[in-house]
């Protein structure tokens, strides 16, 4: 009876996330991968903590596919100029920091990437936020997500 009503469930959850991603547009698409990825950081801690293996594998695999195939694929690093290089160069540490903390069990290197990715995604999120009254929206925003990347040194590992 359980296992019927968990069918159900996942099966709900399924179809919510599906109309939530027919009905985005291309902004909300990348603030839900970004949610994604911090889903699959915060399994991935939880399950280190608990010594859960298999898991914690599978939790940091799916948060790296978030970041490489979904942020870092939506980049156009030729229309985006030295931001885009910057980010594509940002989540490839992210990939390597993730790969590094599920080889050597190292939650810190976790919740480096997830500081990182909140900071992106408040950033990008501030982006899609109404333009203000004065008109400087767009470029203040864009200031702040090239100030929050140029803040990070991810050259060193």
């Amino acid at each position: 009876m359980y296992s019927a009503s968990r069918c159900g469930v996942n099966a709900y959850a399924r179809v919510g996330l599906e109309t939530g991603v027919i009905a985005a547009n291309p902004h909300k698409l990348i603030l839900m991968l970004f949610q994604g990825a911090h889903v699959a950081l915060s399994s991935a801690l939880a399950h280190m903590k608990t010594g859960q293996i298999t898991a914690k594998g599978e939790a940091v695999s799916k948060a790296i596919a978030i970041i490489s195939c979904g942020l870092q694929a939506s980049l156009d690093v030729e229309a985006g100029g030295e931001l885009a290089q910057q980010l594509n160069a940002l989540y490839e540490y992210m990939s390597r920091r993730l790969l590094e903390a599920n080889l050597h069990n190292k939650p810190e290197y976790i919740e480096e990437v997830a500081r990182l990715l909140s900071e992106l995604s408040e950033a990008w999120e501030a982006i899609g936020l109404p333009a203000s009254s004065n008109g400087n929206a767009d470029h203040t925003n864009s200031s702040v997500l090239q100030g929050s990347v140029a803040a990070t040194d991810f050259g060193q590992a």
